[in-house]
């Protein structure tokens, strides 16, 4: 099936699957561009790469039909590089979406997982691609078959609502 891009929508915020594709969106206050990497199921090769253009309220969104679950992703985040006023934006560094429901792989200890050049001081900015030693986010369903189950139905005047500490309901059998 052929991707197809839309501008998708803010929320929620990760990436959601809606049985025909998924919108991305991720909050950046400070980021001045935003791309979505595409890797295998092996998380060791980057597919492809799409800009994201929109941005909502400080979202930056996208979506992409034909986009499936299993789909392995990270984001690449451009912006001011200035430390001393908290601003580490270094694209060469893969980010791991804040909002994954899953991921895939383990951080494989790099220099290249730092975003200043080890054995420089803290400020400089290291230019090393870190997608292959991090986890990739992961794309699910969270779509749940509920099989033949229903609402009970009961009428709020017919219903009994109780509540309780859980501590105080609990027997000590000691």
């Amino acid at each position: 099936m052929e991707t197809k891009i839309y501008t998708g929508s803010p929320y929620p915020l990760g990436a959601t699957y809606d049985g025909e594709g998924v919108n991305f969106a991720l909050f950046s206050e400070h980021a001045e561009a935003v791309e979505l990497c595409l890797y295998t199921s092996s998380d060791e090769e980057e597919v492809t790469k799409f800009k994201i253009t929109e941005k909502t309220h400080q979202v930056w969104h996208i979506y992409l039909s034909g986009i499936k679950p299993g789909q392995r992703y990270g984001y690449r985040v451009y912006g001011p590089h200035d430390p001393s006023q908290g601003h580490r934006f270094n694209p060469h560094k893969l980010l791991i979406d804040p909002y994954a429901k899953a991921i895939s792989g383990t951080v494989q200890w790099d220099d290249a997982l730092f975003a200043y050049t080890i054995g420089d001081d803290d400020m400089s900015l290291d230019t090393t691609d870190s997608a292959p030693f991090v986890p990739k986010a992961v794309v699910i369903d969270n779509k749940f078959d509920w099989g033949n189950d229903s609402p009970p139905r009961v009428p709020m005047h017919q219903s009994v609502i109780y509540e309780t500490h859980v501590k105080g309901f609990t027997s000590d059998t000691s």
